[in-house]
């Protein structure tokens, strides 16, 4: 018999353009799978009162460098030149495997926690080859599902950074896919995390996509993040180096020329964006609406919780005003009425089916659909702040927050009810606060010794 889980009189929407939104209907999961989605169903099954919460697909979070969790909050006023010396020249030289497993376990569970149920996880910290391996298991540990995308070491910035001629090692990339991602059917798959030209020379370029290629993973790239990296014209670039194409997503994007634009959507790019980090950070405006412009489905992104919030909710409202605040500038200068604003709707797709388009996961996740993998987040609409609901759309993206995520299931298991994780949570507090203590320890012995 299989398990069989009844939601049952919830507001659904599902994201799906043939489904629609439900203002009051079940739905059925058995075992990991969405068996039906009716305005009402009978069935033997558990049965859990969803009257008065809306019902979502999970969030897709397309990038996050979730191994740094343990030093969440300690750049809060950096720019993006401030970011790569106080974390990757100061932080990640001294990370250990356990600081990794630590901060990918406790990472994961926030994820979780804020209705974000697939993850793709930028790990750019493999130190030694037992760092990957900790990052995986604490994603499996968690439960979440996640693209584990491997990246560089971070021994030296200057090495890994600035014109480099250091290739991720194929050897170990390839330990890593033959052992945790030899099927690509479970939670857990696998991408190359690679630095792009201007980071590294074309030789190492080259390599690296073709290292991907080859091993049948998907690649992953930071580009046009603020003004120097867009002089670089990473995507004209790959262009030149015949590199682009439909495995790849490009992350921020924030200054790409015209021609880049059309060079990505011409070859099937996808497109992560990280809002809050690129209005803080100065990588520019968030180029979600310029993105659409282009034909192109864009995501959203945390990035680094060293400078702000983990939760998908600041990324939708990060992006509907900033985009707004852009677009109002531009036509007060014109003196004529702002039109084409980013919708509610449009930010709720973007979090979730775009997701999962973007992280290659579309035909599993990112929407309702029978059939589709059980990936399902209830929101308390009950709640003080969301109260009362004239718009279930608006009321998740403008309204809900993290304390209004009752329900998590991944693949039609509960990570979190009625309101907390199913997690040993005080375990994962204790490891991810002794890495910090550790951490702090190191770099302050660091600093201590004479150059």
């Amino acid at each position: 018999m299989p398990n069989r889980i009844l939601l049952r009189g919830g507001h659904i929407i599902t994201m799906d353009p043939l489904l629609g939104d439900l203002p009051q209907g079940d739905v059925l999961i058995e075992d990991d799978k969405i068996a039906a989605i009716e305005p009402r169903i009978e069935a033997d099954a558990e049965v859990v009162d969803a009257a008065g919460r809306i019902v979502i697909p999970g969030f897709v979070d397309t990038h996050r460098h979730t191994w740094e969790t343990a030093i969440r909050g300690v750049a809060p006023n950096a720019t993006l030149d401030d970011y790569f010396v106080d974390i990757l020249d100061t932080f990640a030289p001294v990370y250990t495997p356990e600081d990794v497993y630590a901060s990918n376990l406790a990472g994961a569970l926030e994820c979780l926690n804020a209705g974000i149920t697939t993850l793709v996880d930028w790990s750019h910290i493999n130190n030694t080859p037992d760092h990957p391996d900790a990052g995986i298991r604490g994603l499996q540990e968690a439960g979440i599902r996640a693209q584990y995308a491997y990246g560089s070491a971070n021994t030296s910035l200057a090495d890994y950074w600035f014109e480099s001629r250091i290739v991720i090692p194929q050897d170990d990339v390839r330990r890593i896919r033959d052992t945790y991602f030899s099927s690509s059917g479970g939670l857990l798959t696998m991408g190359l995390a690679t630095r792009g030209p201007g980071f590294c020379v074309d030789d190492v370029v080259r390599a690296e996509w073709e290292m991907a290629r080859d091993l049948g993973i998907p690649i992953t790239v930071h580009v046009a993040m603020g003004r120097l990296a867009g002089r670089f014209g990473m995507i004209k670039q790959l262009d030149e180096l015949a590199l682009l194409g439909p495995d790849t997503t490009y992350i921020h994007c924030c200054y790409f020329s015209e021609e880049e634009w059309g060079l990505v959507a011409r070859t099937g790019g996808t497109i992560s964006v990280a809002p809050q980090v690129e209005v803080q950070m100065g990588h520019g405006w968030p180029p979600v609406a310029k993105s659409i412009e282009h034909g192109l489905r864009p995501s959203l992104s945390v990035d680094v919780v060293t400078t702000v919030p983990g939760d998908m909710f600041t990324q939708i409202r990060s992006a509907f005003g900033t985009d707004r605040a852009r677009r109002n500038a531009i036509y007060w200068e014109k003196n004529e009425p702002a039109e084409g604003h980013l919708t509610a709707r449009q930010m709720l797709e973007i979090a979730t089916l775009n997701g999962a388009h973007v992280a290659g996961l579309e035909d599993r996740t990112g929407s309702l659909t029978v059939g589709k993998q059980a990936d399902i987040v209830l929101i308390d609409a009950r709640g003080i702040n969301m109260v009362p609901v004239h718009d279930a759309v608006t009321a998740v993206t403008l309204c809900a927050d993290v304390s209004n995520v009752e329900a998590v299931l991944v693949a039609g298991q509960f990570r979190k009810r009625d309101g907390k994780l199913l997690a040993d949570v005080e375990r994962a507090r204790v490891l991810v606060d002794n890495s910090r203590d550790r951490l702090l320890g190191a770099v302050a012995d660091k600093k201590a010794v004479p150059a």
